[in-house]
């Protein structure tokens, strides 16, 4: 008579059952995948280039240049009494984070169709490793904007950093978390409506010219008090308004406006993990 072995089983697949199950106990099982797409994601970016990762530096620099020159002083718009390369690269150094980690993550269903429908692993990774791969780039942008911020400050330029510049690593996850949010969202629309897929790449830009990259908040409130709630009400304009002002002690800040895009963010990142969830138990029948 045979006696029954007892088998065990190093992964258990079991229906999600919840929507705002984030199955972070596997995610973390799978924690050497994550590690393996955050570096497939950044050698991928200036493999076969010839300028290689100087690309982290050459687009923050031109682009900068190309605000100071535009608006700056052709359209003479206003820095803050900040000097102008200063000020507009501390709005890009955050909004490059925020756009990339949306722009990357908005495609994750239809570019992983292939691995997704052959092998199971926490779909949440891909997304994840997005966003992780993209503070690599952010970290090198930094260093640049406080090369930069330095550079200044021996010129004697009107740069005072101060103590909110604390709450730096707190405006990070929240664009982490907003840029995550709004790239599971669209994502996983995209899998019905594809038209999505183009209007991201310039939803995006218009989105920017409606955040204060470019401008500060204090302009539009003054010109355009009547519009100025479009800005003001931007998620990511206090999240750059609080950048700037801890960096550079210029900028409105305020805690109830950060209070405001904490809750807002929270919100949007919990309909984008139900949404997320619950296109991936069936994405790959439309894609």
């Amino acid at each position: 008579m045979s006696i029954p072995i007892e088998e065990e089983w190093d992964i258990e697949l079991s229906p999600n059952g919840s929507l705002l199950d984030l199955k972070l106990k596997d995610v973390w099982h799978y924690r050497d995948l994550l590690m393996l797409l955050v570096r497939r994601d950044f050698v991928s970016f200036y493999k076969q280039t010839i300028l290689g990762p100087l690309w982290f530096f050459i687009q923050p620099v031109f682009t900068t240049i190309i605000y100071t020159f535009v608006f700056g002083n052709l359209a003479n718009i206003s820095a803050d009494n900040l000097d102008k390369p200063l000020f507009y690269m501390a709005g890009i150094t955050a909004w490059n984070y925020f756009a990339d980690c949306l722009i990357k993550t908005s495609a994750v269903f239809v570019t992983n169709a292939g691995l997704f429908g052959k092998v199971y692993f926490p779909r949440l990774i891909v997304p994840l490793s997005i966003v992780v791969s993209n503070l690599i780039r952010f970290a090198v942008q930094m260093a640049l904007f406080v090369l930069t911020m330095i550079f200044y400050s021996i010129k004697g330029s009107n740069v005072h950093p101060n103590a909110y510049l604390l709450l730096f690593p707190f405006l990070l996850i929240l664009m982490a978390m907003l840029g995550l949010a709004l790239g599971m969202i669209i994502s996983a629309l995209t899998t019905k409506y594809r038209d999505l897929s183009f209007l991201i790449t310039f939803g995006i830009q218009l989105m920017m010219y409606l955040t204060t990259v470019i401008y500060p908040l204090s302009a539009v409130k003054e010109k355009y008090p009547k519009y100025a709630w479009l800005v003001e009400y931007n998620p990511m304009t206090p999240i750059i308004e609080a950048f700037r002002y801890g960096f550079l002690g210029k900028g409105t800040f305020s805690m109830l406006s950060l209070g405001i895009t904490t809750l807002i963010t929270t919100v949007i990142l919990l309909a984008g993990i139900i949404i997320f969830n619950r296109v991936e138990r069936t994405f790959v029948d439309t894609v």
